[in-house]
């Protein structure tokens, strides 16, 4: 029997590569994708990972064709990614309800967001803030899969000294933030957000860091004007649910 030879696609970062190393194949801009097959939909249903939250890791691992590690990727670049294989695996037409009434997009036609280059360097993943109420200066970086990955890890760790104690928004601010005021150590990261960081400050900072972070843009107009996000529920990757 001949060698079966699956069908591929290019699929472009929102990012455009710009902010990954030289070195890393993910600088091309472009990840190369299969379509899914029955052994994707195997990875989907698999309970072991959907209990251990990396299903949706797997299936990724599994459809990317390029040589890349996907924790590489800029969390924007992956939520275009998981689109991607989503068109792929079940096609472009996704139905959802909104306001009571079902509504249908065409997941194909959703662009990435503009990016504004002028504020990238090449391979270079830090950006300077300034603290609108304090004036103190921060730098930032943009999250990645590891990124990701300690941030569970340390608020799972948090939960079993205390299950009721979750600092998610302060713990992503200290893995989000590089250095404050020239000083990268993690200590001082770690005082400034408990004890300095004023909230309208916080406010500011996360906001311009969604304005500027590459992503797809996953925004729907519905019927009566307003826009809101593309919910993404279970029958985004599980249709028949």
């Amino acid at each position: 029997m001949s060698e079966l030879k699956f069908p591929t696609e290019i699929i472009d970062l929102p990012s455009k590569g710009l902010l990954y190393p030289k070195e890393n194949p993910l600088s091309s801009g472009q990840v190369e994708m299969k379509y899914m097959t029955a052994k994707e939909e195997d990875i989907l249903t698999n309970q072991t990972y959907i209990e251990k939250g990396v299903v949706l890791d797997k299936l990724l691992e599994s459809l990317i064709v390029s040589p890349i590690d996907i924790n590489d990727l800029l969390i924007g670049d992956k939520n275009a990614i998981l689109v991607a294989s989503r068109v792929l695996g079940y096609g472009k037409d996704y139905e959802f309800t909104y306001g009571g009434e079902k509504h249908e997009v065409d997941l194909s036609l959703i662009d990435n967001k503009p990016l504004n280059e002028e504020l990238f360097k090449k391979g270079v993943n830090n950006f300077d803030f300034t603290c609108p109420s304090s004036g103190t200066k921060v730098t930032f970086k943009l999250l990645t899969g590891h990124d990701d990955k300690k941030i569970d890890e340390t608020l799972a760790g948090y939960k079993k000294l205390n299950k009721n104690h979750s600092p998610e928004l302060s713990t992503r601010l200290k893995f989000l933030i590089t250095s404050v005021e020239g000083d990268s150590e993690q200590k001082t990261i770690n005082d400034f957000v408990d004890n300095y960081l004023l909230a309208r400050d916080s406010r500011a900072l996360r906001e311009y860091v969604k304005e500027i972070q590459p992503d797809v843009d996953l925004t729907f107009v519905a019927p009566n004007g307003e826009v809101v996000n593309i919910p993404v529920g279970l029958s985004f990757f599980w249709p028949d649910l």
